[in-house]
């Protein structure tokens, strides 16, 4: 495993965007060994901008002057993005375009976070980074389009796709389940949709790891150098699989040993059909992390270990 001590010189600045979501959040911890920490809200840095010109996301980055940059902000509403696609386009793709374009003006690198929709969804193994993609909703699209247009700027970046984001503060599926299961006396949920779950702190661990790992690596040549020489794609999800209902029967079963007191609902097992949504989801969203492991030797935790640290936090 890669230790995040401080690495990189005092002053390094890294911008971080999205800091009051959910994995935004914990990268303000995760991050603050490795240098100065900015969070702009969003005021200083719209990634939404109407006008389009994103004129004072581009002012921030060229104030601030960070040797990093740190992207988790995104456009999440998958079912609304149906309906609300100029949107969805303008801060998973045009806004990545101006980050990926400002920080190859000053020579900063971009950690930009993607998702497993970028696939079709249908294969029955775990997608690799060099895997054909084949988004089948706007926000995969999006999210694919970010992707193309943030190594098109010829930044120095690397990609983080993963998968099922959660953790114990924000909006997330276990805590809608964990909500629901005290409401409800049975709840349904869609088992034939195959994943693993991802904890925000893992995720943001792993970001601070790579980025240690860099500047050790940036001390006898450049960064410039070496993200040339490992940027790109990774896949970074949690370990193992599950589904959707074998994560929340999971999360349940564990709650009432710890709740007995708790009339927790019944948890039952629906087809994709059975649940019908405005944008379509992959069957199969299990990613790869062959190549985080082999490049920085992180493996993320298994989904088991992570929900139960996440529920002792609850």
């Amino acid at each position: 495993m890669v230790s995040n001590e401080r690495y990189s010189a005092p002053g390094d600045r890294i911008l971080l965007t999205g800091a009051s979501g959910q994995l935004g959040g914990e990268l303000v911890a995760a991050l603050a060994p490795l240098g100065e920490v900015i969070a702009p809200v969003r005021a200083q840095m719209d990634l939404s901008d109407a006008a389009g010109d994103f004129r004072l996301l581009r002012e921030t980055i060229r104030a601030m002057q960070p040797r990093w940059i740190v992207n988790p902000a995104a456009y999440t509403a998958v079912d609304r993005a149906e309906s609300e696609p100029e949107l969805a386009y303008a801060v998973n793709r045009d806004a990545v375009r101006a980050i990926g374009e400002e920080a190859q003006r000053i020579g900063a690198v971009v950690l930009h976070f993607s998702t497993d929709y970028v696939f079709d969804g249908q294969g029955t193994t775990a997608y690799a980074e060099t895997e054909a993609t084949g988004p089948v909703s706007v926000y995969g699209a999006s999210k694919l389009a970010g992707e193309t247009a943030l190594a098109n700027t010829g930044a120095g970046h690397m990609i983080f796709r993963t998968s099922w984001v959660y953790g114990s503060r924000g909006k997330n599926f276990l805590l809608t389940i964990l909500k629901l299961a005290r409401e409800k006396e049975v709840l349904r949920i869609v088992g034939d949709q195959h994943g693993a779950p991802t904890w925000s702190r893992d995720l943001a661990g792993m970001t601070a790891a790579v980025m240690a790992r860099c500047e050790v690596e940036a001390v006898d040549s450049s960064l410039a150098d070496v993200i040339e020489r490992v940027g790109g794609v990774y896949h970074a999800s949690g370990g193992g699989e599950t589904t959707w209902f074998g994560f929340a029967a999971e999360a349940v079963r564990l709650m009432k040993l710890v709740q007995p007191e708790v009339n927790w609902a019944n948890i039952e097992s629906i087809a994709t059909s059975e649940y019908p949504t405005p944008a379509k989801r992959p069957g199969n969203s299990r990613l790869n992390c062959e190549k985080l492991k082999e490049q920085f030797g992180w493996s993320m935790m298994d989904w088991h270990e992570s929900l139960r640290k996440v529920l002792s936090e609850l």
